[in-house]
């Protein structure tokens, strides 16, 4: 049978924890890319720092390191996150997490118009009403590449228009006015 497998964490978090710059800044990409939790924040980054890290090391390496540096820069062109063809190890290091951030399904359905607003985005996709390829996707930070960008769409049909609501009209109905009803009399 053997010992189910230890998984590692995919996000690192800071050293420091209550950093006010650091938690403003977080917050405000949280609320930008309709992110659940800082948490998944913390997982583009950790990526962004991978991706730095390997651009480092083979900056380091010299001749060595360009030959080996097309095989990290085709993957990154294949998702988007560098568009420039000539990209060199340099403009690795110029990389940000809104690079990562751009490239997931959340922020795709929204930039194509396939739903309003980035949380209307999200309860679309884990709703089950995204695909790619016509293959339904249910993850948000799922990463989006160049040739599956322009496949992303419903898979199944939803109206995410807003209703037009016609103004509430009060009911003209005419007065009555009360009339004036003879008093019994009392000579009966």
């Amino acid at each position: 049978m053997g010992d189910p497998r230890k998984l590692k964490k995919k996000h690192e978090t800071p050293r420091k924890v209550l950093d006010a710059e650091r938690i403003s800044t977080e917050s405000a990409l949280k609320r930008e890319y309709g992110l659940r939790n800082t948490r998944e924040l913390w997982v583009a980054l950790k990526e962004l720092k991978k991706v730095r890290r390997e651009a480092r090391r083979l900056l380091s390496m010299g001749e060595k390191g360009k030959e080996e540096s097309t095989q990290v820069l085709s993957k990154l062109s294949r998702l988007g996150v560098i568009t420039n063809p000539e990209a060199t190890v340099e403009d690795i290091l110029t990389l940000g997490v809104r690079d990562f951030l751009e490239r997931r399904l959340q922020t795709k359905v929204v930039r194509r118009s396939l739903a309003r607003t980035m949380r209307q985005s999200r309860q679309l996709i884990t709703h089950g009403f995204i695909c790619i390829n016509g293959r339904k996707v249910t993850v948000p930070s799922y990463t989006v590449s160049v040739n599956d960008e322009p496949t992303v769409s419903y898979y199944k049909a939803i109206d995410v228009s807003v209703p037009v609501e016609e103004p509430k009209r009060k009911a003209q109905a005419p007065k009555e006015e009360p009339s004036a009803a003879p008093a019994p009399s009392a000579a009966a």
